[in-house]
């Protein structure tokens, strides 16, 4: 499954388990998430070992977005069967500060910055 706008682009690829966000997420209303959550709940549906966020193309998120990816990371801890993996980079002011925030909801998240 994929997501394109002007404003961003999500690319699922079901082989790695991986979900690729590129582009600026300034969304603020939950019908506008919805496509997105639902990809992301698609990919734990399967019960994969992994999954893996790549966000290094992300380069804005706002805090809508960052609540969104929060709940997320809350669903996967409670299901205890899928572990996430997120890629960040360092070079993205926001995610250096925000990301770290996911490893204090799940501890065993794997945090990558480049």
């Amino acid at each position: 499954m994929n997501i394109n706008t002007k404003d961003y682009s999500i690319q699922y690829d079901r082989a790695t388990e991986t979900v690729t966000f590129c582009g600026s997420f300034r969304l603020s209303h939950a019908e506008e998430w919805a496509p997105i959550v639902e990809l992301l709940k698609s990919t734990v549906d399967g019960e994969p070992k992994t999954i893996t966020l790549d966000l290094r193309k992300l380069e804005f998120l706002n805090s809508s977005g960052i609540n969104m990816f929060s709940k997320f990371t809350i669903e996967v801890r409670q299901q205890k069967h899928t572990q996430i993996t997120v890629k960040g980079s360092k070079n993205i002011p926001w995610q250096g500060k925000s990301l770290k925030n996911l490893q204090k909801l799940m501890p065993a998240l794997d945090l990558q910055l480049d």
